[in-house]
């Protein structure tokens, strides 16, 4: 029990700083949330900007608003979007299952593509083969999410006309449950394209190291001399060695699929949380910003700590060092 306080105090001082940042770096920002509600013309008086200001836990100092932000925070109250005029907890609530969804599945299609795309060049390393995949990958990983995006859009979705390029459901939603979920399909895929292509390279690199060096081990050169096919010994045997670093690899994957789905998600138009956060800085909302900043946080965090403890249970050499207890 101790050793697992002990790993997690760091990911607690990690969400306070992350926490006391994402409420600064909004209030530091220049523009007034009030002006959303005013536009151009200023159509408010003192008094009603006032108001609005105590509505929305706007008014007092900077030290105030930090204060009350905790106290809201420890009663699970994330305040109210200036935006939507809805609770933030609402709104996000709203958002969150659409970047699930695509988060979700481009995570599991890039880690898919990029492991076994490691395994076939690490068996032919220094090959033809394996060049044209490090060097196609490497390529890819070198391009941001969102030109990706727009060339698939300018490809599959204005001159193939194949897929429908925004949003998440039509707009005239109708007919059976099986036809809604095939067009929710339809319009994930190029989103999830866009996150895959975007983040493959960096999976496959990272597998195809730990492949290379599976592949030296004694283990594996056992097994050659055992005359083992080598598709056993690549697929059943290294592959499953070189799988650890990449497991762990997984937690820092979600926080870049992440921050990747704030521009992927503005190109596509996708309701996410990417989408909600682009919205927010526009219109200064500082409690939806907050919010969807802490959801994301949260989610980074609690994904390396659930990294940092499975890690043991998947190396059993890990957990027997663990257990050794200094002199």
């Amino acid at each position: 029990m101790t050793r697992v306080v002990k790993r997690l105090a760091p990911y607690v001082a990690v969400v306070w700083a992350a926490i006391t940042l994402n409420f600064l770096i909004p209030h530091l920002a220049p523009g007034d949330p009030i002006d959303l509600f005013s536009g151009e013309a200023n159509s408010l008086t003192a008094e009603e900007r006032d108001r609005l200001r105590a509505d929305y836990a706007l008014d007092g100092s900077l030290v105030d608003q930090y204060g009350r932000m905790w106290g809201r925070l420890a009663r699970g109250d994330l305040g109210t979007s200036v935006r939507h005029s809805r609770p933030v907890a609402h709104v996000l609530a709203d958002r969150l299952p659409w970047t699930l969804a695509l988060v979700g599945s481009a995570t599991a299609v890039s880690t898919a593509i990029g492991v076994l795309a490691a395994a076939f060049a690490a068996r032919r390393r220094g090959r033809r083969r394996d060049l044209f995949c490090v060097a196609g990958l490497m390529a890819l990983d070198s391009m941001p999410a969102f030109w990706i995006g727009m060339v698939l859009v300018a490809a599959f979705a204005v001159h193939l006309g194949w897929l429908p390029s925004f949003g998440a459901v039509p707009l005239d939603a109708a007919g059976t449950v099986a036809g809604a979920l095939v067009e929710m399909g339809r319009r994930l895929v190029l989103p999830v394209a866009s996150l895959v292509l975007a983040t493959v390279g960096t999976t496959f690199l990272l597998a195809r190291g730990a492949m290379v060096t599976a592949l030296d081990a004694p283990y594996v050169q056992l097994a050659e001399a055992a005359g083992l096919p080598p598709r056993r010994i690549v697929y059943r045997h290294a592959l499953r060695n070189a799988l650890l670093p990449v497991s762990t690899h997984l937690a820092v994957t979600v926080g870049t699929l992440l921050s990747g789905a704030v521009v992927v998600e503005t190109v596509f138009a996708y309701p996410g949380l990417g989408r909600v956060t682009f919205e927010a800085v526009q219109a200064r909302d500082y409690a939806l910003l907050q919010g969807a900043f802490l959801m994301v946080t949260a989610a980074v965090v609690v994904a390396n700590a659930l990294a940092d403890l499975v890690y043991p249970l998947l190396d059993p050499r890990v957990r027997r060092a663990s257990m050794v207890e200094p002199a």
